[in-house]
């Protein structure tokens, strides 16, 4: 039986690529994305092996929607993968950066893969070697945080926090939680300026979706490094 991914945001950028090369490992490859036309668009390139699931991870409703979805199409989930993310802190600062713009960006970068592991866990727990992945950021790190990137940064910070809790909560459903830190990779949210490719952003990714020991819990990965805890050089980064 195929091991089962459930990416959120899969439709372009590093979820994509992730896409793709977890149907190429041989998983069964659950594309999230908000919008089911695009979501479809992106299984061309990603194979016979994916299948799209609307889900808007800053919607309660989209969310709980999307599981009782996923659970009459699988009794299993083995990987949840909380990829998707917003970046619009654009010509702001911690100084004048609005009430509103904090909580848009924290109802998708924080709250969202909150209620997206709790929706799912159901489906997390049939499995015998579950994971879950939380696409993080270097700005989500006390040293990478930016007075002019401010709901990001604060958004991504808590995810790493929200890593730890969650690690800790479902250790003895020996579900093994970690957060990535990609680096600052060319997709549309990095800029083409970026100084990493899509399949390094996706490597460490994938490397825990398939192959890092079980044990491996409530870590964050330092930047472009595969094994976490390993340092190779620290950056800000839009991923």
């Amino acid at each position: 039986m195929p091991q089962t991914v459930l990416i959120t945001g899969a439709n372009r950028g590093i979820g994509l690529q992730t896409a793709k090369e977890l149907a190429g490992r041989g998983f069964r490859v659950f594309v999230g994305a908000r919008d089911e036309r695009a979501g479809a668009a992106a299984l061309a390139s990603v194979g016979s092996n994916a299948e799209v699931l609307v889900v808007d991870v800053a919607d309660s409703n989209s969310i709980a929607a999307a599981a009782r979805t996923l659970a009459k199409t699988t009794d299993h989930l083995d990987v949840l993968i909380n990829n998707a993310g917003i970046y619009p802190d654009h010509g702001v600062s911690i100084l004048d950066v609005t009430r509103d713009r904090m909580v848009e960006t924290f109802q998708t970068n924080t709250f969202g893969p909150i209620e997206v592991t709790q929706a799912f866990l159901p489906l997390l727990r049939e499995s015998s070697a579950a994971r879950v992945i939380n696409v993080s950021s270097g700005y989500g790190q006390l040293d990478g945080l930016s007075s002019s990137v401010p709901s990001y940064c604060l958004s991504k910070l808590a995810l790493n926090g929200v890593t730890i809790m969650l690690a800790q909560a479902l250790q003895s459903d020996r579900i093994a939680v970690n957060s990535v830190c990609p680096g600052w990779v060319r997709t549309d949210m990095g800029g083409a300026n970026a100084d990493r490719s899509v399949e390094e952003g996706a490597d460490t990714i994938v490397w825990l979706a398939s192959e890092a020991p079980m044990n491996l819990t409530g870590k964050t990965s330092a930047i472009g490094s595969r094994f976490l805890g390993e340092d190779r050089g620290h950056r800000n980064d839009a991923s």
